[in-house]
């Protein structure tokens, strides 16, 4: 009995001292910030620059004695830019001690995560996220964004197409998304309540496709001067690549799911001349630059979409944690809403809603294989 009993003694010492040294390690030493986005897939091309954007970043802070005198981990997972599968990701997340969040990328996929983040007291910061809801709603209290929602963008799109190109006849596509169809709604509205347009056409389209000849053949029959499109690169480089081999000469308008060089490189040659809105040119401030040129020499090639939106996201987590003293949830969220961090971006707070103030978008269009700003 005696030695059954000393057994069982150093047994429990043992596992105490395991999980005394786990929580110590895994969750008191380190303050853990989640990535999560499409790191795979089709939309990589989006989500990678969010990881490198975070691994600078924390890089940098930890180099200088990390945040709160801890050492910031990360930890990455991937949503393959899908809501069903951005649930378990966050699930993920919350079950690996993570209390500031960087992503998710899509709107869709971040909706889908940010229920369970709220139930966790998690706060979650999207670098491209433009969905208005997300926002607007009130439901995500946790949330925080680096770019402008989508009724700005929807309206520049048509501002332009209306004011700067003078056009009058406009269809309206979108991929059936929380992103894209919700921009198309919106650019949809602004069309109608201005009596120099007619909206010609509104159209969901099916993403993943392989041929969309048939939604490219109502453009041609509707007479539509341009297209509003509202979705990601994938489907915006097929339908162009198929109006443009059919000798059209519709002006193709879009947004920052297509403002990417990936849609460059799939549409090639049919890609030039098309706009697209997306983040405003930051490339003559101080810190991006520096965060460009830190991209540069660690990876030896150009950043790719939003890296500075996901750089400034980082910044921000990780000053709000070392305002508010710590990662409890409401002193986390009250930090990011009155303390200004410098970033890419300029200095940038929150408001009330959770979204950056002072951020916007620029229009810009394909020339010579490049995207260039339109001032």
């Amino acid at each position: 009995m005696k030695k059954r009993t000393v057994r069982l003694l150093v047994a429990t010492v043992t596992a105490m001292f395991m999980v005394f040294s786990m929580s110590g390690a895994g969750f008191a030493d380190t303050i853990k910030l989640g990535v999560a986005g499409p790191h795979s897939g089709d939309l990589a091309s989006y989500g990678i620059p969010t990881i490198k954007a975070a691994e600078l970043v924390v890089k940098d802070i930890n180099a200088k004695g990390g945040v709160l005198g801890k050492q910031v981990e990360l930890v990455v997972e991937d949503d393959v830019c899908k809501p069903e599968v951005a649930t378990n990701t966050a699930t993920k997340l919350a079950s690996q001690g993570v209390s500031i969040v960087l992503g998710h990328i899509c709107s869709g996929a971040t909706k889908a995560a940010l229920g369970i983040y709220k139930d966790s007291k998690m706060v979650a910061m999207s670098p491209s996220a433009t969905n208005p809801a997300l926002t607007q709603s009130g439901d995500y209290p946790n949330f925080f964004r680096t770019i402008a929602s989508d009724d700005a963008q929807a309206k520049l799109e048509v501002d332009f197409a209306l004011d700067k190109l003078g056009l009058k006849k406009i269809a309206v596509l979108h991929d059936k998304g929380d992103y894209g169809k919700g921009l198309a709604e919106f650019a949809k509205a602004f069309l109608e309540a201005d009596s120099r347009a007619t909206v010609v056409l509104y159209e969901g389209i099916t993403p993943g496709a392989v041929d969309y000849s048939a939604v490219v053949q109502k453009i041609k029959r509707s007479r539509a001067e341009a297209v509003i499109f509202g979705g990601y690169h994938p489907e915006a480089s097929k339908i162009i690549t198929q109006m443009k081999k059919k000798r059209m000469k519709t002006i193709f308008i879009s947004d920052d799911g297509v403002k990417d060089d990936t849609f460059i490189k799939v549409a090639g040659k049919y890609a030039e001349g098309v706009y697209a809105t997306g983040p405003m040119d930051v490339s003559k401030n101080a810190m991006a630059k520096a965060a460009n040129m830190a991209h540069q020499k660690a990876y030896g090639a150009d950043p790719g979409a939003f890296y500075l939106n996901a750089y400034a996201a980082a910044l921000a987590l990780l000053n709000a944690v070392e305002q508010a003293g710590s990662t409890d949830y409401a002193a986390v969220t009250k930090a990011l809403r009155t303390k200004n961090v410098d970033t890419p971006l300029g200095s940038i707070k929150f408001d009330d809603r959770g979204d950056a103030i002072g951020v916007g978008f620029s229009m810009y269009q394909v020339k010579n294989g490049k995207y260039v700003e339109l001032k």
